[in-house]
């Protein structure tokens, strides 16, 4: 018998971002790595027009400014893109639910972009 071992890094869970209380989309630091995010990026989104109930968002990165895309911002070691007036357009309610997106990879019309699947829970109330 002979054993191949499976390489689990490349099966990292943590690739995702949330959006914030107010407004913004941050990333873990698995996604900052995975995705090789920098404060010299830009990100543009977008959504599946054929069908309105999908709440899959797709991301695509770009090394230099495009028009329409997010700027990332760096605040420490955390990146963030300020994204809560698009979030509001979207009807996104982030300030009663929890919003996390995991990020897989996905091939569109031949380019190389990301789906951030979306999960949601109900936020934890104050007393």
């Amino acid at each position: 018998m002979k054993l191949k071992f499976i390489d689990g890094s490349k099966y990292n869970l943590n690739v995702k971002c949330s959006i914030h209380l107010t407004g913004k989309l941050g990333f873990s630091q698995s996604a900052i790595d995975s995705l090789q995010l920098d404060n010299n990026k830009y990100v543009a989104f977008a959504t599946n027009e054929e069908d309105k109930k999908d709440l899959t968002l797709y991301m695509v990165v770009y090394n230099e400014k495009k028009e329409g895309a997010f700027k990332i911002v760096k605040a420490g070691n955390y990146y963030y893109l300020n994204t809560k007036k698009m979030f509001d357009e979207l009807g996104i309610d982030y300030k009663k639910k929890t919003i996390i997106y995991d990020i897989s990879n996905c091939d569109y019309e031949g380019e190389k972009i990301y789906k951030l699947i979306r999960r949601e829970y109900d936020r934890k109330q104050k007393e």
